[in-house]
């Protein structure tokens, strides 16, 4: 989110970028933005090629609507919980991205088959368990597995990040699809080998001196 764009604009800009990278299909998968109030987040059942921003929709971190004519998604619950969690979050992507998906309904968690998985803040990125969607459980589970990490599968569903805004966090989705996709056709062949625990440990000092250096 640029200093001058609205956080609507943040959103449903994230939003329709989400669905023209092929992360979500149909009306599938939410963005959100935190503010002062609260958030913004996607409204429900509306198809992204049509969401303008004046289709966002402003809650408070209880769910209580403050602004907008749409109902919200269903998902606002996993955003607030994570919102309450995680105070450096300023936008949260949720979709139902093909390969991350995929994974989600074996309930397998993405190993370290490669370095890039420290993108997610962590040795791996786990898969939540199973819960209703919109419902107070799923939002638990996410936070917790969320823990120490920006990612996470949810079992058969689908996958959640955070970032510092929804571009930052719809990027980091994207990156975590490719390795999901990019798991998914090594355990076509076989099991992958996987990096220690200390090739790990520099993989996620280089990626904190990688972040640092690029603000």
């Amino acid at each position: 989110m640029t200093s001058r764009e609205h956080p609507q604009e943040a959103v449903v800009g994230a939003a329709r970028e989400m669905s023209a990278r092929g992360l979500t299909r149909g009306t599938s998968g939410n963005v959100s933005a935190r503010v002062d109030a609260g958030m913004w987040v996607t409204p429900s059942a509306v198809p992204y090629p049509a969401m303008a921003p004046s289709d966002a929709v402003l809650l408070d971190l209880d769910g209580r609507p403050l602004e907008g004519r749409r109902k919200p998604t269903t998902e606002w619950p996993m955003h607030a919980a994570i919102y309450r969690a995680r105070p450096e979050a300023g936008g949260v992507v949720h979709t139902h991205a093909p390969f991350c998906t995929t994974l989600a309904t074996l309930r397998r968690e993405i190993p370290p088959f490669h370095y890039m998985v420290a993108v997610a803040g962590g040795e791996s990125i786990r898969c939540a368990p199973y819960a209703t969607f919109g419902t107070a459980e799923l939002a638990d589970s996410a936070v917790e597995a969320l823990l120490g990490r920006s990612a996470c599968l949810l079992a058969n569903h689908g996958m959640v990040a955070l970032g510092a805004s929804p571009k930052a966090a719809l990027d980091l989705a994207t990156e975590v699809e490719t390795l999901a996709e990019l798991y998914w056709r090594a355990l076509q062949v076989g099991e992958p080998t996987l990096l220690t625990a200390e090739e790990m440990a520099q993989a996620l000092e280089r990626f904190r001196d990688y972040w640092t250096a690029s603000q």
